[in-house]
């Protein structure tokens, strides 16, 4: 056998686990539900196989079209504000001690120790109508407020549970400068607002840029925050594919949501390779 050629069984024999994991439970199940999308809805539910364009005829339906824009809406919302809360907070961290990054990283994955479930409730207890906030505002004399079910909460929520995926990517970007530029900006006059703006921030674009996307990707298909923040007030994407499959049992229309949300996913990894390669 030749070297190259056992170069080549060696590292398909490492890679078939992972190659069988990705075909297995991703390629199929993707390929079995995306089939769906041009199949009729049985009339008790389930797949009638009979061809229909009516699935993405109705994507632009004004409803779907505005739930659609609303989870844009909501999950760019958040992206913005864990970027802004993010970036600072990644700043910060890069400047400590080596011994208190350990502490502060520590800290900014200690919700991830915790049931995603858990937490996302913990927030209806907090705002509830009797709970521990208004109860606090009635103490000053003020509220009751109706802080649960509106646009608002279901971003606090989703930046509560995603800004650690903000704050990692853009600390690992941050520490990884070599700070001789930054001195070398400071020694030739510039101030540290403008060696901020000149020279830490476009070397950290790649930093934003991949935590934009770990934070946008999941609040844009999440139905869970939505559902238990937003309640019937509020729906967001990923609700309305949950509801086509396990309540209106619509499944080709449930399917080509998923394909419409696939898609525009797929665009903005797309839209993201590309600014980081220009960055």
């Amino acid at each position: 056998m030749s070297r190259s050629r056992g170069r080549w069984l060696g590292a398909f024999v490492f890679l078939s686990p992972g190659l069988a994991y990705l075909v297995v439970l991703m390629l199929v199940p993707l390929a079995l539900v995306f089939s769906y999308t041009v199949f009729q809805r049985g009339r008790f539910g389930g797949v009638v196989y009979e061809f229909t364009t009516e699935n993405f005829e109705r994507l632009f339906d004004p409803l779907y079209l505005s739930v659609l824009g609303d989870s844009l809406k909501i999950a760019a919302i958040t992206t913005v504000a864990a970027l802004l809360i993010g970036y600072p907070t990644a700043y910060l961290i890069a400047q400590l001690p080596r011994r208190w990054k350990t502490l502060a990283l520590v800290a900014i994955v200690l919700p991830f120790w915790t049931n995603f479930i858990i937490r996302v409730y913990a927030w209806t207890i907090l705002l509830s109508g009797p709970g521990l906030v208004n109860s606090a505002l009635a103490k000053l004399g003020l509220g009751p407020f109706e802080l649960l079910y509106n646009q608002g909460t279901i971003v606090a929520g989703l930046l509560y549970s995603y800004l650690p995926l903000m704050v990692l990517p853009l600390y690992a970007a941050i520490e990884k400068l070599d700070p001789q530029l930054r001195e070398a900006s400071a020694n030739l006059g510039a101030s540290g607002f403008t060696t901020f703006r000149k020279v830490t921030l476009p070397l950290t674009v790649p930093g934003v840029l991949t935590g934009s996307l770990f934070v946008f990707v999941p609040s844009f298909g999440n139905f869970v925050i939505p559902e238990m923040l937003g309640g019937n007030k509020s729906i967001m994407v990923g609700n309305l594919v949950r509801n086509q499959f396990l309540s209106a049992r619509d499944w080709p229309f449930g399917a080509t949501l998923s394909l419409a949300l696939i898609a525009v996913l797929v665009v903005l990894l797309i839209v993201q390779a590309w600014a980081a390669r220009r960055a």
